[in-house]
């Protein structure tokens, strides 16, 4: 499981690193065609890692709702978002695996719970912690392609 954080961590900071040059409104800017921007995405994949290893094992969420529920599947951007929430989302991005990564060594996670959503809407099967994260890799690069598409655009 580790060396699974450590590769997500590696392309957090990639990605950190990505869209570091950008600007509030280029990180905000929805182009023509896309229904989101590039610190949506960023601050969902924050909000899908809350949800797939927190929420499916019963677990308390580890940041603020309102890093969560604004970028939920199938959420649209509805507000610019702040400087001071992307410098949040941006830290979260990288500050919420160490606590992933303390959490699954104390077992927190042995509750886990089948995702019948992810099995419904990407067809793969999420049953233990293991999966999730494996998982969790793929989502990370469906929406880090997105947001170097985006980059380009803006």
């Amino acid at each position: 499981m580790n060396k699974q954080l450590q590769k997500l961590e590696k392309l957090r900071h990639f990605l950190l690193k990505e869209i570091s040059s950008l600007t509030t409104e280029q990180l905000n800017t929805i182009p023509d065609g896309f229904s989101n921007n590039i610190i949506w995405n960023l601050a969902h994949l924050v909000s899908a890692t809350q949800l797939i290893f927190y929420k499916r094992a019963g677990l308390p969420l580890t940041i603020h709702k309102q890093y969560i529920t604004p970028f939920l599947p199938g959420s649209k951007p509805g507000t610019l978002i702040s400087n001071e929430d992307i410098d949040a989302i941006k830290e979260l991005s990288i500050s919420t695996i160490g606590g992933m990564q303390t959490d699954y060594e104390n077992q927190s996670f042995d509750n886990y719970k089948k995702s019948e959503n992810l099995e419904r809407y990407y067809g793969i099967e999420v049953l233990t912690i293991e999966d999730a994260i494996e998982f969790l890799l793929y989502h990370e690069g469906y929406h880090s392609g997105k947001i170097i598409a985006l980059k380009h655009l803006v």
